[in-house]
């Protein structure tokens, strides 16, 4: 298979978005964003962590384009970027299910 195009810079932004979400604290945060937008009160709840590790994360996740913000009120809401994303996440969890069997 090849991919035609790519060029070094692309290929160092891949190598820097799979760092992204090869730590398990943004990972999860990715996979409840998946589920539905929250804040960072939700975020936190829900994985069980403190506001100030998630806002870090998160803040990490934005830079790598993998997670928006918007504001309601005086409460910013995360969601996933966009559909890719999620496609990449469900595409990584199945093959590591192909490669467990």
């Amino acid at each position: 298979m090849t991919i035609e195009g790519v060029t070094e810079e692309n290929i160092q932004k891949v190598s820097k978005f799979f760092k992204s979400i090869s730590d398990p604290t943004r990972l999860r945060i990715l996979l409840a964003l998946s589920e539905e937008e929250m804040n960072v009160t939700m975020i936190t709840q829900k994985l069980g962590m403190e506001q100030s590790a998630i806002s870090h994360q998160l803040k990490l996740l934005r830079e790598n384009y993998l997670v928006k913000s918007r504001k309601e009120g005086k409460t910013v809401v995360y969601s996933l970027d966009d559909q890719h994303v999620t496609d990449i996440l469900i595409e990584t969890f199945l093959h590591m299910r192909h490669v467990e069997c």
